[in-house]
């Protein structure tokens, strides 16, 4: 795991540039660095130890020389490309994963991501062609931007490192803001900086002569075959644990994180390493530390845990949003940078549950479908009167049933949150933007889904937006804010491939998410935690705005000139107020707004 940054340009003193840039960077891999200068082009890489650790230094180059790589991640199945590629004639001169990507591309060309299993971002040069080559994951789990500014072509792990470069013009997108206040992320390819932005996962660029060149090569499949149900389970169970022992490929100790939730407990389970690691608040409804021990005991398994003061969460946010690179309101983020600092104190890396919900169907949301059958059965026509009626009654129970009722999975669903209408951020912000309706962001992916029931429907769609620009975001910025490498068992295509065969009713059933899933835990877990009902959001915000320390500090940063720029400062404060007295739960709104000041001190006050 690592971090790298490159750009393309005629510019003078290329090397004390790309060293400013290399230095924003550092945290993601302290051990060594590396760098590539010509005329053309400059690269810079900085390394995370784990694969080969005395010969595996970047950049790479093939047998001649002609071609230079980058790369962040791990390749999972290198050793089985390696094989194929020396069978065809081709020269290693290290035992890493990385070399297989030089030698693979020249070999294969661009169809290389296609044989790849594994997490990364990478770039090479071809010096023959001036031309330059990069790709991203198939599911986004490692980060690859990009930026074409003022004569220079910019590309590398993180935002922040592109603010070095004298070619970039900082300036604040503010259509980006937009859509954020509804998503509590930022859900396009634009990023939060003009100019800049996010390769999605599963495509790759060519970059020649100016031009870009950007294409897909990978696409999750939802297909699904009548098999029965014990069937699945065997296989769940198979494929999984086969997972996990790709995923401890390494020449260094991983450790694993635990909650109470049996995505990261089934993972635990079955990685047969020797730490875990958890973390919990000063609040007992929001500690998962005593069931983590007591897992942990149960599999012979070390557990290393916190408890994470609300001092400290309030202290160190700032600095999560600046390691974030662009704002993002997921509370759970500062959980997961105190666990990464705690595990990054024993291991290099550690295994985590992340995407289960979205591959079987394990959020709570995706029940609604089930939950509205019977309703959704009348004309669409009564439902939309209904619904357009039950906007005016007060804020009664039942309220929002009807209105979600009334309308299609394409236009109530755009992913696990939804924080603002379009008509209440309009009234929130001071500023103008043409920023697209949020059912217009949605609707590419929606498309190519339209014959498939709404479960399906949303599981895409947070495959593609909701997982890649929170869960996956929060995942590598907060662990490599501390140089701990984290790996995704549950996100590898050998899996997806199961996963994608799973009949609707295995993955969402009247029992429970995750239906089929949580049986192949069942084997490896006790019962009570495979049953487990979904936590939507264990960290304490709605408690702390209710109380006056916590409240003042959001009220004065909400009234301070610079949120002026963009809210008008009555909303915010009526916002706040509301909550603050009990009226109303806005604790996720809020937090929000407040994130994105918290970034924007960071970043631009």
């Amino acid at each position: 795991m690592c971090g790298f940054v490159g750009f393309i340009d005629k510019i003078d003193d290329k090397d004390a540039i790309l060293t400013n840039m290399m230095n924003e960077i550092i945290h993601r891999g302290p051990d060594s660095d590396g760098r590539y200068i010509d005329d053309n082009v400059a690269l810079g890489f900085r390394r995370l130890s784990i694969i080969d650790l005395e010969g595996g230094a970047q950049p790479l180059y093939n047998e001649d020389d002609a071609m230079v790589l980058v790369f962040n991640g791990e390749i999972y199945n290198y050793k089985v490309i390696r094989e194929e590629l020396i069978a065809k004639g081709h020269i290693f001169k290290t035992s890493t994963d990385s070399e297989v990507l030089l030698h693979g591309y020249e070999e294969y060309g661009t169809e290389l991501v296609k044989r790849l299993r594994g997490m990364f971002s990478f770039a090479i040069w071809d010096k023959r062609s001036q031309s330059l080559f990069c790709a991203r994951d198939f599911f986004g789990i490692k980060p690859l931007y990009y930026s074409q500014s003022n004569g220079t072509f910019m590309f590398g792990s993180e935002i922040k490192s592109f603010i070095k470069h004298p070619s970039l013009t900082k300036e604040l997108n503010e259509r980006a803001l937009e859509n954020y206040l509804t998503f509590q992320y930022s859900p396009s390819n634009e990023t939060f900086f003009k100019g800049v932005f996010k390769l999605p996962p599963a495509h790759y660029f060519i970059y020649k002569s100016g031009e870009i060149n950007i294409e897909r090569y990978w696409e999750p499949e939802f297909e699904a075959e009548d098999k029965p149900l014990e069937e699945y389970v065997d296989l769940i169970d198979n494929r999984f644990k086969e997972s996990v022992e790709a995923h401890k490929i390494s020449d260094v100790e991983v450790g694993c994180f635990l909650s109470s939730g049996v995505d990261s407990s089934y993972v635990a389970s079955c990685f047969h390493g020797d730490k875990t690691f958890t973390v919990g608040f000063d609040y007992h409804k929001y500690n998962e530390i005593d069931y983590a021990k007591e897992l942990s005991s149960t599999i012979h398994i070390d557990n290393y845990h916190k408890i994470i003061t609300s001092e400290e969460y309030w202290r160190v946010l700032p600095k999560v949003q600046y390691h974030m690179d662009e704002p993002l309101a997921d509370p759970s983020a500062v959980a997961l940078y105190f666990v990464s600092q705690l595990a990054s104190e024993h291991v290099k890396v550690v295994l985590s549950g992340e995407g289960a919900d979205e591959l079987f169907g394990g959020y709570n949301i995706y029940r609604e479908p089930m939950d509205i059958a019977f309703y959704t059965k009348l004309p669409q026509s009564i439902r939309k009167a209904i619904g357009f009626l039950a906007k005016y009654l007060p804020d009664i129970k039942g309220k929002s049933f009807l209105i979600r009722g009334s309308k299609t999975i394409e236009e109530r669903f755009i992913g696990n949150a939804f924080m603002f209408t379009e008509k209440e951020r309009k009234r929130l912000l001071t500023i103008t933007t043409d920023a697209e309706a949020p059912q217009k962001l949605t609707k590419p992916f929606y498309n190519k889904v339209k014959d498939k029931d709404d479960v399906t429907k949303m599981q895409f769609l947070d495959i593609h937006m909701w997982m890649a620009g929170d869960i996956l975001l929060k995942a590598d910025k907060m662990s490599m804010a501390h140089s701990l490498e984290l790996r995704v068992p549950f996100l590898d295509k050998e899996v997806m491939k199961l996963a994608g065969k799973i009949p609707t009713k295995y993955r969402v059933h009247p029992v429970n998410t995750k239906y089929a899933m949580r049986l192949a835990a069942l084997r490896n877990i006790p019962e009570a935690v495979a049953q487990k009902k979904k936590l939507g959001f264990p960290v304490p915000v709605r408690v702390w705005l209710r109380e006056e320390k916590y409240y003042l500090t959001v009220k004065e940063v909400f009234a301070s000139e610079y949120a002026r720029k963009f809210f008008n400062e009555k909303e915010l404060l009526k916002l706040l107020e509301i909550h603050y007295k009990g009226k109303k739960d806005n604790s996720r709104k809020i937090w929000t707004i407040y994130m994105f000041l918290v970034w924007y001190q960071q970043y631009f006050a």
